[in-house]
């Protein structure tokens, strides 16, 4: 017998970001009189706006109790703004947070649990309300904010390993970095393994800078053991050291291993390259080069005299 697991989607591997999202749904009433009520604030039932806003305000926060499938998130923001147009009223529902998946759902929610209390407060005066047009009118944030890939980059993964080198183990890592790169679309030009030795990493970064290699990555040797020179190998030769870059390599790392405090990981620029120096385990790789991209790939825009 077939077995089937049901699980809720995976978002660890996401980054959190500021998240936007508006939706509207519109509420169509029978007869002017309605609306005149509304204004007037003569509905049997109460101030129409503030208790709809009341409600909705109840729906957004309990999404994910009644959508098997949203995740639970902090709701950072919630508006509601109201518009008369002759017999329809719109109402816009807008969401902020700053966490790993959108607020697109809460939006359409809340716009969905207004529209129906103005519905439940207004029936016993008007017999013609109809809801209509519920949807999604914009968001922001994730995905959608992210750069185009730029496929003609070129790239070179050298994995910096004594054992390795001379055939005591196998390299998982490099090509782990290497198929994460491919799928964003660029080429590799160089994957070698060399020693972790301080004058033989130079040379070799040297060698692909002057080779026009774009995105170079140096893998192991960031650790903190006699052999792991690669930080001190790599450091003096950058022109620009992008401290940015690291911290958020390390701070993604830190959310899911305390070991991550020890990395010693290395991002600059030499000339119009990109050099990077990752750990030597495959996980701490491959989540470091995730941490990072492809917001990255914009440096390249940057580097060719684009404006930020």
């Amino acid at each position: 017998m077939e077995r089937k697991s049901i699980t809720m989607v995976d978002i660890t591997h996401k980054k959190n970001s500021l998240r936007i999202a508006t939706a509207q749904a519109i509420v169509k009433v029978g007869t002017q009189l309605t609306i005149d009520a509304i204004n007037n604030n003569d509905v049997p039932k109460g101030n129409v706006f503030e208790m709809s806003k009341a409600a909705g305000l109840l729906g957004v926060k309990k999404t994910p109790e009644l959508l098997p499938d949203c995740h639970p998130l902090p709701i950072e923001y919630t508006g509601f703004d109201f518009e008369i147009n002759g017999l329809e009223i719109q109402i816009k529902c807008t969401i902020k947070t700053i966490y790993k998946t959108g607020v697109e759902v809460e939006a359409m929610h809340g716009a969905s649990i207004v529209a129906l209390n103005m519905y439940d407060m207004l029936k016993p005066i008007d017999k013609d309300i109809s809801i209509e047009q519920i949807k999604l009118l914009a968001k922001t944030g994730g995905k959608s904010d992210l750069p185009i890939v730029q496929s003609h980059i070129n790239a070179a993964v050298i994995v910096c390993s004594d054992s390795i080198s001379i055939g005591q183990g196998e390299d998982k890592a490099g090509v782990a970095l290497c198929n994460q790169l491919e799928a964003l679309g660029m080429s590799i030009n160089t994957y070698e393994v060399i020693p972790d030795d301080l004058e033989g990493i130079q040379i070799k970064a040297k060698k692909l800078v002057a080779e026009q290699i774009q995105f170079i990555i140096f893998c192991g040797g960031t650790g903190v053991s006699p052999r792991d020179n690669t930080p001190e190998a790599l450091l003096p030769l950058l022109d620009k050291r992008l401290i940015g870059v690291e911290e958020a390599m390390r701070s993604y790392g830190q959310q899911r291993t305390l070991m991550a405090m020890f990395s010693r990981s290395v991002a600059g620029i030499i000339d119009e390259s990109l050099i990077l120096a990752l750990p030597g385990s495959t996980k701490g790789a491959t989540e470091s080069l995730e941490a990072i991209m492809p917001t990255l790939l914009h440096l390249f825009d940057v580097l060719n005299g684009k404006k930020h």
